[in-house]
């Protein structure tokens, strides 16, 4: 009996995840989920250096003004509730300081600069379709910073929009590294407060827009499918019912790493497993022979790995 309706998916055979590799994650906040795998096993990989950002105008933005090298100044940010913001940026690297602000954004643009120039993979996940504009500047921003909702106007990308925005983006990324293999996927976060149907047109209008790009060097994992398809169910949900839970998320990463890491890195990833438990590991009697003998195999286990594979320390 079949209780499962499975999305066929294959090994990718070119270019696939090792140790080897340096990896950019940017996008909504189901990239931080496999960010957040890929940190934990110890992997090459700079995640979100703008933090979450949902649409693919935002994405665009802060990966041209990485390109281009075109710092923020003054004018590109403002000050409310007692803190200097950009609208290009999470709310996280929003800062008491303007200086501090403008500092932080330069560094991680050129951070962001580097690795698009030096990686070997980028990953971006788009979260949804719906953008903000301000209505001051005309401007589309990353992020409304609890700004009155009456400053700005809500519209939601069309098709032809998003691979506009997609086409030009992957343009400058393929002329500043030919060599990087890009992977697309849609967030399987449901984002209802924008409405069922709201949601649905959204996604539908992401999904389309990226298989017009897919080619030998673009891809898609389809995070979105797996969620809606293989675990269809609410008990793969948080509590708030719109992101996926931890289950939902270990299944995802499990799909995506037989797709994307080689077999030599599973491998070291199953070592790198270990040792991380170990050191999670919370003893009963710290002061114990048998733990005090338990740390000292540990610490050998740690320097074997990291002679192997010298990019892992931990």
């Amino acid at each position: 009996m079949k209780l499962q309706t499975k999305i066929p998916l294959k090994k990718q055979s070119d270019n696939q995840i090792s140790y080897a590799s340096n990896i950019l994650l940017i996008g909504s906040c189901f990239v931080e989920n496999i960010g957040n795998k890929l940190t934990y096993f110890k992997f090459q990989n700079f995640l979100n250096p703008f933090g979450i950002l949902f649409h693919p105008k935002a994405i665009e933005t802060v990966i041209t003004r990485a390109i281009e090298k075109k710092e923020y100044s003054e004018q590109d940010i403002f000050f409310y509730n007692e803190r200097w913001h950009s609208f290009d940026a999470h709310s996280k690297l929003s800062n008491f300081s303007k200086e501090a602000l403008l500092l932080d954004l330069n560094k991680r643009l050129d951070l962001t600069n580097q690795k698009i120039h030096t990686g070997s993979h980028l990953i971006i996940t788009l979260g949804t379709a719906w953008i903000y504009r301000f209505v001051e500047s005309e401007n589309i921003v990353g992020n409304c910073h609890k700004v009155p909702q009456k400053q700005f106007s809500k519209e939601l990308l069309s098709v032809q929009e998003i691979v506009q925005s997609l086409e030009r983006m992957v343009s400058l990324i393929i002329r500043a590294n030919p060599e990087l293999t890009i992977i697309f996927t849609v967030s399987p976060v449901r984002h209802l407060k924008d409405g069922f149907i709201e949601n649905t047109q959204s996604k539908s209008h992401l999904i389309t827009a990226i298989h017009s790009l897919l080619n030998d060097k673009i891809y898609y994992f389809p995070s979105y499918e797996i969620m809606m398809d293989e675990l269809r169910d609410y008990r793969f949900y948080a509590e708030d019912m719109i992101h996926p839970n931890h289950l939902a998320i270990e299944y995802i990463w499990n799909k995506f790493k037989k797709v994307w890491i080689s077999e030599d890195s599973n491998k070291i990833m199953g070592e790198v497993d270990i040792i991380q438990k170990g050191l999670q590991h919370k003893p009963f009697n710290p002061k114990s022979e048998a733990h005090l003998k338990f740390l000292q195999n540990l610490e050998i286990s740690k320097q074997q790995l990291e002679l192997k594979v010298p990019v892992i320390k931990f």
